[in-house]
């Protein structure tokens, strides 16, 4: 009879924390072995989403924080006028679901942007793993942090008078998030419609469409469909950061 205790069940190694090619975004440094285990089975779920899916709805209450595996996703809200507004965007190893942290239920819906999968950690458990583990508190607050800071780049966007500078600061910061990931922050698929980035930058779809056209025709960026390769980070920059001494240039 074969001795099947060695036997490594390759499938469920590749799905946990330690395998996991976004755990130094997701995991803090230096976690051991028995650690990542604990926080593998803490994450019981890794739930499979088609392009469309909701994750999670306003009104729902929390049960869970999610990290997009695969994929990216929106969040959108209720704005004045009784549309839906596209408040943020999240991809792979990004936490989704604090916006519920203050009052106990979702103030907005997720919904995925393309075929994903997410980790997903239950709240009832969350604060027992991270209190016999410290180092996962800290990471806990830092991407929070980061959380804030996308808020805050957000209304840094609305503040903006030119739409060419929201557009600009916009592509700015994703190129900068899939770089983190290890991913080309050059040649981007973008995984929203030009329509979800209209209502995000509080602009109609044809300005977003005549910036991207100026953009290209400027040769700053060369745009076919959703695929976007950012030819002059410097002007790409300078639009985002330094807009006023752009224009005096052009």
């Amino acid at each position: 009879m074969p001795n099947t205790t060695n036997i490594v069940d390759i499938a469920a190694l590749r799905r946990s924390c330690s395998q996991c090619s976004l755990q130094q975004l997701c995991l803090p440094a230096g976690i051991g072995s028995v650690d990542l285990q604990r926080l593998d089975e803490l994450v019981r779920k890794r739930r499979p989403l088609a392009r469309g899916d909701a994750l999670f709805q306003v009104g729902a209450p929390l049960q869970s924080l999610f990290v997009a595996r695969e994929g990216a996703f929106k969040t959108t809200a209720l704005a004045e006028d009784g549309s839906m507004q596209v408040i943020g965007f999240h991809l792979p190893g990004e936490l989704m679901g604090l916006d519920a942290l203050g009052g106990g239920t979702h103030r907005c819906d997720a919904e995925a942007l393309e075929p994903a999968e997410v980790c997903e950690v239950p709240m009832a458990e969350l604060g027992r793993v991270a209190a016999q583990i410290p180092s996962l508190q800290q990471q806990f607050l830092r991407v929070i942090g980061q959380s804030m800071g996308r808020d805050q780049d957000h209304l840094e966007m609305m503040g903006r008078r030119h739409a060419n500078e929201r557009v600009a600061l916009f592509l700015h910061g994703l190129s900068e998030r899939l770089r983190k990931l290890d991913r080309s922050g050059d040649h981007i698929t973008l995984p929203m419609s030009r329509e979800d980035i209209a209502s995000y930058l509080g602009l109609v779809i044809e300005t977003v469409s005549r910036t991207f056209g100026r953009l290209q025709d400027d040769g700053v960026i060369a745009v076919r469909g959703r695929k976007l390769q950012i030819l002059d980070h410097a002007k790409l920059d300078q639009l985002a950061h330094d807009p006023d001494e752009a224009r005096a240039r052009s």
